[in-house]
């Protein structure tokens, strides 16, 4: 299967503005674009590229007064495979852990698990450990809070989302992950494309998703809180302990979103041959 993506975004600055960008398909699909993934910045002006420390692909410029618009649009090839599902997926006990999955059961931004410890033993203590007790969290998490764009709050917590029973794609994400390092499975933060390939389309404006990933039986496993079910076509762009890591724009001083598009879609033959 093959998957036109990409975005169109602009800001304008009242002045010269510095800003880290996170819009790069992640280094683990590379090998799988079809076209070059580059950033177009208008005007054009320098980005210098590099890896943070989660491995993410980033670009520093210094966004001039006014507008600038970043874009891109790429081809990429995927297996059109589901998400995997493993229910036999067993979890390690924390000193069988690899020492590179332990920051992801630590409190972060977003996720503060100090909040939920009570709640989760409480409620998960008596769930059969591994992938079962990961998917009763998003059981949990799915049925609890009601999805909707006029929820979104840029500085919502895992504990205001459990509070509040609304939010995002990134609110489920939160919480999820919030509820799995409470139970001791190691949780990571994960935000790229996930367009309605294989499912009816939402009438919505396409935007970035989030979702999350679990350390089980010796890999990591992509989970979904907000749909619950596993999904075809996602993108990897980062991942990190939580939206902080991974935001797509971090801006070092004031500016506007005067734009904002983002495209999934899959495409035949025909279509990628002409491009």
């Amino acid at each position: 299967m093959k998957i036109r993506a990409g975005y169109e975004i602009a800001y304008e600055c009242p002045q010269p503005t510095p800003m880290i960008l996170m819009l790069s398909v992640h280094p683990s699909r590379a090998a799988d674009l079809l076209t070059p993934d580059r950033p177009r910045l208008d005007p054009a002006i320098a980005a210098n590229a590099y890896r943070d420390g989660f491995g993410n692909i980033c670009h520093v410029v210094h966004a001039p007064k006014g507008r600038l618009t970043l874009s891109a649009d790429f081809l990429i090839a995927d297996s059109g495979s589901p998400d995997d599902v493993a229910p036999h997926a067993e979890q390690h006990p924390l000193e069988k852990l690899p020492v590179d999955t332990l920051v992801y059961l630590l409190g972060s931004r977003y996720c503060e698990t100090d909040h939920f410890v009570q709640l989760a033993w409480s409620r998960f203590g008596n769930v059969a450990k591994g992938w079962p007790l990961v998917q009763a969290i998003c059981d949990y998490v799915h049925d609890r809070i009601t999805f909707g764009y006029q929820h979104a709050n840029p500085t919502k917590t895992a504990w205001l989302t459990h509070t509040e029973r609304r939010g995002v794609c990134r609110d489920f994400a939160h919480l999820a992950i919030t509820l799995c390092r409470c139970m001791n499975v190691p949780a990571r933060y994960c935000t790229g494309y996930l367009g309605d390939i294989g499912v009816p389309p939402d009438p919505e404006p396409m935007d970035f998703s989030a979702w999350f990933e679990v350390f089980l039986g010796g890999r990591w496993y992509t989970f979904d809180a907000r749909h619950n079910t596993p999904r075809i076509g996602r993108i990897l762009m980062a991942r990190g302990r939580d939206a902080t890591d991974v935001a797509i724009t971090t801006s070092f001083g004031p500016n506007t979103l005067a734009g904002f598009k983002v495209h999934t879609d899959e495409v035949g033959e025909e279509t990628a041959a002409a491009r």
